[in-house]
């Protein structure tokens, strides 16, 4: 069965690409999430003022991966303890947040935030129910894939 998630974590370019190599997922799409402007720009999304989120459109075949296992994944690309963005990218834009579809990713989602706090970790990542997600303009899609290169602020990290 195929079926969508939706991550922020910082700038779109890093989430993307560490999506896009994971077993099971068939597309990865930078985007925009969570604001209140209809149809927003990179340069609406990156003054703050629109309540937009980078977030990243997941589509995946549930027979192969399971969202458990992108959540995690989601965690362990990212800083989900920093409150202000991500690295270097600081701004409400690059905040840390999962868009759950349903109350199964919903409950998934909080039974990981449990176990990292669990961890002694301060989780900043917020739930958000799914709302319109805007892709982001064609220069955003596969960044690092065309200039062959690494993201900057998203490295694995094995937590779970």
């Amino acid at each position: 069965m195929i079926k969508k998630a939706y991550f922020a974590a910082g700038c779109f370019w890093g989430v993307e690409y560490h999506f896009k190599k994971f077993k099971g997922v068939i597309s990865a799409i930078s985007g925009y999430m969570g604001g209140n402007i209809p149809n927003p720009t990179y340069e609406m999304v990156c003054s703050g003022f629109t309540g937009h989120l980078e977030a990243v459109e997941i589509t995946y075949d549930e027979t192969l991966v399971n969202f458990e296992e992108l959540a995690k994944l989601f965690f362990e690309i990212h800083d989900f303890t920093q409150i202000n963005g991500q690295g270097p990218d600081i701004g409400s834009q690059y905040l840390s947040a999962i868009f759950y579809v349903d109350t199964e990713q919903k409950d998934i989602s909080e039974k990981l935030i449990c176990e990292l706090e669990n961890k002694g970790f301060k989780v900043a990542t917020s739930l958000y129910p799914y709302c319109v997600f805007y892709e982001a303009e064609s220069y955003h899609q596969d960044y690092y894939e065309r200039h062959q290169k690494v993201p900057y602020c998203h490295k694995y990290k094995k937590i779970f």
